[in-house]
């Protein structure tokens, strides 16, 4: 039986978050997002955008060319909106790339 990434984060913090914290790290939030890219681009997309960094609710991607960054600018929202429902709660705000 397959759990969720929310039940399982949630087992991780014993179901408790206090207000003002986060208990996603880079590593989950790096995890779903190249999971939403494999399905999105396939494995030419996973190849060229690489999650470096995540804080303040922003996600910092490398992006493999300038075609890469335009493809990602333009479905920056919808990419958003997917992560966000696959980690069950608002945790990115924004995607920025480098």
């Amino acid at each position: 039986m397959m759990k969720s990434l929310k039940n399982l984060l949630d087992k991780k913090i014993g179901g408790q978050k206090t207000p003002g914290s986060t208990v996603l790290n880079d590593k989950d939030v790096f995890y779903i997002f190249n999971k939403i890219i494999q399905a999105e681009f396939g494995n030419v997309g996973q190849a060229k955008l690489k999650p470096d960094f995540f804080g303040r609710q922003i996600l910092h991607v490398k992006c493999g060319s300038p075609a890469w960054a335009s493809e990602l600018w333009l479905n920056k929202n919808i990419l958003i909106r997917k992560i966000n429902k696959e980690l069950g709660e608002d945790a990115i705000k924004d995607i920025k790339t480098k």
